[in-house]
């Protein structure tokens, strides 16, 4: 079975396309360059797609940063050391990003035959993003099988999302299980110049605390 992974060099993103493998998915990967400050994801993507052996890896530049709204494609500041619990949505919120990246793997699911994407969402421990949540997910498949050739002839297009309902912790020790190499992965939203990540922003902060739940030290911290 073919299935296209939203494939972005995180943790998250590499861990669900590895259990999409083991369920023995052929998996066709997509990363989006779409004028992040944290590019170097995109590299460590090349990275994870060579360990998961996938049969294509697909990169496509999307810039968004025209659009703006949000600190990952401007040049306002990134928060640092926020409550993850507060339960608002931060500024690293790119507006509609998850609706663009699963209409573009959409897209290319229907060229490859597949009826199958795979994406690394989490609605535990993440920022409070809305486009991250079941509803989302559902309301995407119902317009999936609307919008496109595949859908109205009769197939019904899946959105994986094996993550969704687990804590860091959990999709850590998932991946570790699974054999992955966390060293190839990137995360931080504000690395450094050579980067190094910064250690305070949500995504590090919350790797951080998804190494400690499962008892593992981060490979990134090791260098």
């Amino acid at each position: 079975m073919k299935a296209v992974v939203l494939l972005s060099g995180g943790l998250d993103s590499y861990t669900a396309a590895a259990i999409a493998r083991a369920q023995r998915f052929s998996l066709h990967a997509l990363t989006l360059s779409y004028g992040q400050r944290h590019a170097r994801e995109v590299e460590a993507a090349r990275e994870v797609a060579r360990a998961l052996g996938v049969e294509r890896h697909l990169e496509l530049a999307l810039d968004l940063r025209a659009i703006g709204g949000s600190s990952l494609t401007t040049s306002d500041d990134v928060p640092r050391d926020r409550d993850l619990d507060d339960g608002g949505i931060p500024s690293t919120y790119v507006p509609a990003r998850n609706t663009i990246f699963l209409s573009l793997a959409l897209g290319w699911a229907e060229v490859l035959g597949a009826e199958d994407i795979v994406i690394g969402v989490n609605a535990l421990d993440y920022s409070g993003y809305p486009d991250c949540r079941p509803e989302f997910i559902a309301a995407f498949e119902s317009l999936a099988s609307l919008a496109t050739r595949a859908g109205v002839e009769g197939a019904r297009v899946r959105v994986h999302t094996p993550l969704i309902a687990m804590t860091k912790g959990e999709i850590i020790r998932r991946g570790l299980d699974l054999g992955l190499d966390y060293g190839l992965t990137h995360s931080c939203y504000d690395p450094s110049p050579d980067g190094r990540p910064c250690g305070r922003c949500d995504s590090c902060l919350l790797r951080a605390k998804g190494f400690a739940e499962a008892g593992a030290a981060d490979p990134l911290l090791l260098r």
